[in-house]
């Protein structure tokens, strides 16, 4: 047998586009659009160029015009400053000289009180006299002495936890706190409440003016002392009555500051004059009786006894 010769590898046959087919392919030569595009490139730059200085010039002129206002508000500010200090201090040595003759005033007519009750005294008959003090002690005109108890407010501190929120909410003490507290005392049987030192009657107002409270149209800041005189049993009361368990409540939460204590021997000073209004018949009464007008009444409770300091007033 004769060998079979081996196979060659097979190759393919690439033939060429013929020219009508690649004409009508590719119309224009490559050279045309090379050159179109470098023109769109030049053109790109060029609109580049003119925009950029534009931008750039006014953005230069904005920051030099910010430059110059930010100065010139500083320097009226500064210029400003003595004058506003100047003012400031002027008010608060005003406010500080309008207390000084404020206190200078109280003082003096604590002063003149004493010495009207004794003239009184002395001109009326001894049990005339005593159940006088009585009725000032009463109605909170007298100063009195006496064993009670003394509930003491004051603001949180003002750090609140980021994490858990504790401290969080109304952490300063609030007119109507005060306003609670006292009515609470007054239903636990005290006879006589002051708040820092301002005594309370029966026309008594426990208000707020911005973030100051007042107190009969006086001032008081933190930390406030409730001091109340009363019975043995007033302490007890109170710490079960539903106002004390709300402060409570609050202090955990927000921080406030909340106690109650056992004093003795508490003095407690008379509160100033009443303006007492009263009501008066009209000219020509309705026979409706609708003719009868009514002074405005204060709010407080209505005090029960206490020992009567000497001297009244």
């Amino acid at each position: 047998m004769s060998a079979t010769p081996p196979e060659r590898p097979r190759t393919d046959r690439v033939y060429a586009p013929d020219f009508l087919t690649e004409l009508f392919r590719n119309p224009l030569d490559p050279g045309y659009a090379d050159a179109a595009a470098a023109r769109r490139r030049a053109a790109s730059s060029q609109d580049d160029a003119s925009s950029g200085w534009p931008a750039r010039s006014v953005s230069l002129v904005v920051v030099v015009v910010l430059g110059f206002l930010f100065a010139v508000a500083y320097r009226q500010t500064m210029a400003d400053e003595p004058g506003r200090a100047q003012a400031r201090s002027g008010l608060v040595a005003q406010i500080k000289e309008r207390e000084g003759q404020t206190d200078r005033l109280s003082a003096r007519a604590d002063q003149l009180r004493e010495e009207v009750s004794r003239q009184r005294d002395a001109a009326l008959s001894g049990s005339t006299a005593a159940r006088l003090r009585d009725l000032e002690a009463v109605t909170g005109l007298g100063r009195v002495r006496g064993d009670g108890v003394v509930v003491r407010l004051a603001d949180a501190p003002g750090n609140a936890d980021a994490v858990t929120g504790k401290g969080a909410g109304p952490s300063q003490v609030l007119y109507s706190d005060l306003q609670g507290v006292a009515n609470a005392l007054w239903s636990a049987g005290a006879e006589a409440i002051s708040i820092n030192g301002q005594r309370l009657t029966s026309t008594s107002t426990i208000r707020t003016a911005g973030e100051a409270i007042l107190v009969d149209f006086r001032p008081v800041t933190g930390p406030y002392e409730v001091s109340a005189i009363g019975p043995g049993s007033m302490r007890r009361k109170f710490e079960d009555s539903r106002n004390a368990a709300v402060m409570r409540e609050v202090a955990q939460k927000t921080g406030l500051s909340f106690g109650v204590r056992k004093a003795e021997d508490l003095t407690l000073p008379a509160a100033p004059e009443p303006q007492l209004r009263y009501a008066k018949p009209s000219v020509s009464p309705s026979p409706s009786g609708s003719g009868v007008r009514s002074g405005s009444p204060g709010s407080s409770g209505s005090p029960g006894t206490a020992s009567p300091s000497g001297g009244g007033g």
